[in-house]
C-alpha cells in the first residue's frame, strides 16, 4: 500500500510523552497534518511545546482527548484519520503492585485503539509502538544468541514491565488476524530499546531518568546494568518510515544498537560534563550496596530485576527494509544530559 499523500491525517496517542513528542514532530516536519491524543485537554502546559513546535513549523496540530482505560473519546480521536502512531502505553519508574497494573492498561489500551480504527473506515495502517521487552526478557536460561524478530519474551518468567509489552504486542497481532480479511487495517511494531535523546520540555521520560541521576550525582557509583540504546529522534523516524513503507506491514522491528554497561555510559557523560563542573559516578556499585539503596529509590527497587543481563539485539531488519539508520550512542548521551541542563532537570553548574 502506498501513501495517498504528504498531507495524511495522522494520530498520535501519547503525543505528550518523550517518544509521542517526537513523533509529532517528525510527522509535522514532514508535511503530515497532525492529531494527538492526551488525557487532558485542559492539561494546555503539557502540549504547550507542541503547539509552539507546529507554529514554528507551519504544521496543522490538533489534540483528541481519550485515555488508554476508557473508551471514551477513542473513536473522536481516529474519526478521519490516515494512519496511526500507537505510542501510548504505561512506562514505570516503580515495581507495581500487581503486574495487572501495568498489563490491563497496556493490552486493554490497545484494543481500544485498534478497535477504533478499525470501526472507522479510514485508517489503512498502525504503527505500534512495543520494546525490545518484548523480545529480549524471561529468557535468561537460553543458550545465549543475538536476537532478532522472530525472539520473544518468555511472559511465563517475565516481569511485570516486560511481560505488559509481550502482551500488548501478541494482543495486537491476534486482533488484526480476527478481523475480517475485506476489513483488515495493517499494523507494523516498532520494538525500541532503552530510548535515549534529548527532551523537549521538563516533563522527561523514564527511560532518561538513569542520565539525571548519573549527572546529578544521586547513586555514588553505576550499578551493574546495561541497555541496547537508541536515540528517540531515530525512533520518531522509524515510526514514520513504518507507516510510509509498503512492505513494513505485518512486520516487527528492532530499532536498538549494541548493548552499553550504564558504567561506560556514565564515563562518557564524565568526559564531557566533569570538566563543567559536574561530578559524574564511573565506578561500580557492588550489588549488596544496590540492593541496600534500593529499600529507599524506587528506581533502583525496579533495577534490581535487571543486574548483570545483557541485551543483545539485531536491528539489521530495520536497516535493510526501512532504509534506518542510527545515530551514535556517544551523541544520544551527550544532547541527552544538555537538553536535561536546558530544561532545568539537572542543575547547570560552571568549571
Amino acid at each position: 500500500m502506498a501513501i495517498a499523500s504528504k498531507d495524511a491525517l495522522v494520530l498520535v496517542t501519547g503525543a505528550s510523552g518523550f517518544i509521542g513528542g517526537h513523533c509529532v514532530r517528525e510527522l509535522l516536519e514532514h508535511g503530515y497534518r497532525v492529531r494527538g491524543t492526551v488525557r487532558d485537554l485542559n492539561a494546555t502546559d503539557k502540549v504547550a511545546h507542541l503547539r509552539a513546535l507546529a507554529d514554528q513549523i507551519g504544521g496543522a496540530l490538533e489534540f483528541a482527548q481519550a485515555d488508554l482505560s476508557r473508551d471514551a473519546g477513542w473513536s473522536e480521536a481516529v474519526q478521519g484519520c490516515d494512519y496511526v502512531l500507537h505510542v501510548a502505553s504505561p512506562f514505570p519508574l516503580e515495581v507495581p503492585n500487581h503486574e495487572d497494573d501495568l498489563i490491563r492498561p497496556a493490552v486493554d489500551g490497545t484494543l481500544r485503539v485498534l478497535r477504533a480504527c478499525a470501526a472507522s473506515g479510514t485508517v489503512k495502517r498502525v504503527v505500534q509502538t512495543s520494546s525490545v521487552a518484548a523480545v529480549a526478557y524471561g529468557r535468561e536460561g537460553s543458550a545465549p544468541k543475538v536476537l532478532d524478530e522472530d525472539d520473544w519474551s518468555d511472559v511465563d518468567h517475565c516481569t511485570p514491565y516486560p511481560k505488559s509489552k509481550t502482551l500488548a504486542e501478541r494482543a495486537a497481532w491476534d486482533f488484526i488476524e480476527s478481523l475480517p480479511a475485506d476489513g483488515r487495517f495493517e499494523l507494523a511494531v516498532i520494538n525500541p530499546g532503552m530510548v535515549l535523546g534529548p527532551v523537549m520540555n521538563a516533563d522527561a521520560g523514564t527511560s532518561v531518568e538513569i542520565i539525571c541521576k548519573l549527572l546529578k550525582r544521586e547513586m555514588p557509583a553505576c550499578p551493574h546494568l546495561g541497555f541496547a540504546p537508541v536515540d528517540v529522534r531515530d525512533i520518531a523516524i522509524a515510526h514514520r518510515l513504518a507507516m510510509e513503507t509498503p512492505a513494513a506491514a505485518g512486520n516487527r522491528y528492532i530499532c536498538a544498537g549494541d548493548h552499553v554497561w550504564i558504567q561506560d555510559m556514565a564515563k562518557i557523560l564524565a568526559g564531557e560534563f566533569n570538566p563543567k563542573g559536574y561530578r559524574v559516578p564511573t565506578g561500580r556499585l557492588p550489588y549488596p550496596i544496590m540492593w541496600i539503596a534500593a529499600r529507599f529509590d524506587k528506581v533502583l527497587r525496579l533495577a534490581l530485576q535487571y543486574v548483570g543481563r545483557k541485551e543483545e539485539v539485531s536491528c539489521a531488519k530495520a536497516e535493510k527494509e526501512l532504509g534506518w539508520e542510527m545515530r551514535s550512542v556517544d551523541r544520544s548521551l551527550l544532547e541527552t544530559g544538555y537538553s536535561l541542563i536546558e530544561h532545568g532537570l539537572v542543575p547547570a553548574r560552571s568549571a
